[in-house]
């Protein structure tokens, strides 16, 4: 079975996309950036859906 992980606050999200805390509430009104899931009053994000985000928008490199 797949181990369950914790899902990233908007704290935890800013802090690893390395954005501050408004950027990522301006994609969210705008339909940008990382997948998203509204849990009661709180925006929480997957953290697979956060490391999808940066490989998707890598530039440059080999690739």
């Amino acid at each position: 079975m797949a181990e369950v992980r914790s899902l990233a606050s908007v704290d935890d999200a800013a802090e690893f996309l390395g954005v501050p805390k408004g950027t990522l509430a301006q994609w969210r009104y705008l339909g940008k950036g990382p997948r998203w899931s509204k849990i009661g009053r709180y925006a929480r994000y997957r953290w697979e859906d956060l490391q999808k985000y940066v490989d998707e928008n890598a530039k440059g490199g080999d690739r």
